[in-house]
């Protein structure tokens, strides 16, 4: 008995869900990871303009013109950026402040990481008790303001040079990184590797710091970025409030405070000092983000 050929499949589109468009129905494409090149080309200008700040500026920072004709003045072929309130060329200010502020903000950075590497890898590593009090003390820190923190050791303190600030700020900014690192060094005790060093007589020094100790590497590169961007905003608003860089120094924090008094009158006294604390935090921001998405294995198997 003859039977007729059976008719080709074809594909059967699988229905949306009541009230759901068909669009939304597909699960949705990874986002892609931020350019890692941008940040680092933005970070890379400011840091040449800072360690070239004597043959890019045409003034002395700190010199004043005539105050009379030339205060608030704007931009010209004399000044490019125009003057602040004190008859100081904006531009030659602005280059030397890079120098002062990206200064303050790497040397912040690394204070911070050293501490919370230090501090994380010795709780991670230690017993149960050594590591719950150590990790309480820092719950502890946290619960404490920042802010507030600062200005009471500025206070107290006095006028503080640039590097002294520096260490300031890098002292009250490793609490996040501890526990990061203290995260990363329990998980790495716990794997193949680690049990295996110890189970050949390695010292616990040396299991830390020759087996552990690299995976907290990629940790520590992405909060570095990120204490970095935290510090150029905290310097600066510190510096606003009179309590940071001092004068004559010149700092961005302390070129937005001289040019908020006439700010709407004369708006680019501050809005350069405005724009290199905006494109230095975000350029910083976007580099701890592109960082943590190609060094997270989680973050690259997802994408």
């Amino acid at each position: 008995m003859l039977t007729a050929p059976a008719a080709p499949a074809t594909p059967v589109a699988t229905p949306a869900l009541p009230g759901v468009p068909a669009s939304a129905a597909r699960p949705p494409l990874p986002d892609a990871p931020p350019p890692v090149w941008v940040p680092i080309a933005a970070l890379g200008v400011l840091a040449t303009i800072a360690v070239l700040a004597p043959l890019l500026a045409p003034y002395d920072p700190a010199r004043q013109f005539d105050l009379i004709a030339l205060a608030n003045a704007p931009p010209s072929a004399d000044h490019p950026l125009g003057t602040d309130p004190f008859a100081r060329d904006l531009l030659s200010r602005a280059v030397y402040a890079a120098r002062v502020s990206l200064g303050v903000g790497v040397l912040a950075a690394l204070v911070a990481v050293t501490i919370g590497a230090a501090w994380g890898a010795a709780a991670g590593a230690a017993g149960r008790r050594v590591d719950t009090l150590m990790m309480r003390l820092v719950d502890v820190a946290l619960g404490v303001p920042r802010v507030l923190l600062l200005l009471v050791i500025v206070a107290l303190w006095g006028s503080l040079p640039a590097p002294a600030l520096a260490v300031v700020l890098g002292s009250v900014s490793w609490l996040g990184t501890s526990r990061l690192v203290r995260a990363q060094v329990r998980a790495a005790h716990a794997r193949d590797f680690a049990l295996a060093a110890r189970a050949l007589g390695a010292s616990p020094l040396r299991v830390l710091l020759r087996h552990v100790a690299p995976h907290a590497v990629g940790t520590l590169v992405v909060s570095g970025s990120a204490i970095f961007g935290d510090v150029i905003a905290l310097e600066a608003g510190l510096s606003f409030l009179g309590l940071g860089v001092r004068p004559p120094e010149p700092s961005w924090g302390s070129m937005i405070m001289d040019g908020a008094p006439v700010l709407l009158e004369a708006p680019w006294t501050a809005a350069v000092a405005i724009a290199c604390v905006v494109t230095t935090v975000l350029a910083a921001s976007t580099l701890g983000d592109a960082l943590r998405d190609r060094l997270d294995p989680r973050e690259r198997e997802r994408a």
